[in-house]
């Protein structure tokens, strides 16, 4: 991870920790290098997760190290989801990490996985958000006193201005837990109005990520992330799916592309296909 506030606290005894990659202004470039090719040595791969949010500098140190170390067992994934929803998606990582699926498998389900994290905030103001579409008319609410807003940044954007005869946002349609961050603003509306429309089994509270008010536009916020916590579904959802071999590094794979080398999967008439293939969308989860 390159933050440590977007490691979660494992779920169980068997989950393993994350490691740090650190930004260029807080470890040098050789002693970055040098952290690399220990976590190589010591587990043979390794997958870099980070969000589309960090800045220009750090992406680059990240693939400045791949580079010197010339290792094809680097995998960085950059992810498109809100800060939590990156957490979140990083904590299933590491709880697949440890199941007998191979590197490749673990790297490419990240893209999987994120379709099952619904992200979002309760938002003071919009007026600085640039994640989620926003209409001339919403941005023009912002400016009235006492407003709240609610963003749900995927799969599907929505943003919908709180009110009493206002319905809350589509939620996950399948069983899953709610993560709560709170920052500067006071509110229980996602755990008293958002989280039981939604069904969600629990509610679990966390420490708001540094890079949240960035993200949203706003400190004044509540971040929150529906996902799947069972190890056992994840499990199922990701033996699911059809495994192919990479045409370029060789690595296993599942869905359309590569997560160590990025490279797509071969066109159909250079490979088998098989009666069932998954070619589009997102399986839905196993039922529990």
């Amino acid at each position: 991870m390159t933050s440590a506030d977007l490691v979660l606290p494992p779920t169980d005894q068997q989950t393993p920790t994350a490691a740090l990659l650190q930004a260029p202004e807080a470890q040098p470039l050789d002693l970055a290098i040098g952290d690399m090719h220990l976590l190589l040595e010591q587990h043979g791969h390794v997958i870099a997760v980070y969000p589309t949010g960090i800045s220009p500098a750090h992406e680059r140190r990240l693939h400045a190290v791949r580079s010197v170390l010339e290792s094809d067992r680097i995998a960085l994934l950059k992810v498109d989801l809100p800060p939590l929803g990156v957490a979140v998606l990083v904590r299933q990582l590491r709880q697949l990490s440890i199941c007998d699926f191979s590197p490749g498998v673990v790297a490419s389900a990240a893209r999987l996985l994120a379709h099952y994290v619904q992200a979002g905030a309760l938002l003071n103001s919009v007026a600085r958000l640039d994640r989620v579409p926003v209409s001339l008319k919403t941005h023009a609410k912002s400016w009235v006193p006492g407003s709240m807003f609610v963003v749900v940044s995927g799969p599907s954007p929505q943003l919908l201005k709180i009110g009493p005869s206002v319905e809350p946002p589509a939620g996950p349609s399948y069983a899953s837990h709610l993560i709560v961050a709170k920052g500067q603003l006071t509110s229980d509306w996602v755990q008293q109005t958002l989280a039981p429309a939604w069904g969600v089994q629990a509610v679990h509270e966390c420490a708001l990520p540094s890079g949240s008010p960035r993200w949203w536009g706003t400190g004044k916020l509540v971040e929150f992330a529906s996902f799947l916590p069972d190890i056992s579904v994840l499990y199922q959802l990701v033996s699911s799916v059809r495994r192919e071999k990479c045409h370029w590094c060789g690595m296993e794979l599942i869905g359309d592309r590569c997560g160590f080398c990025s490279s797509p999967l071969a066109p159909p008439e250079n490979r088998v296909q098989p009666v069932g293939v998954l070619t589009t969308g997102a399986p839905a989860p196993p039922s529990s």
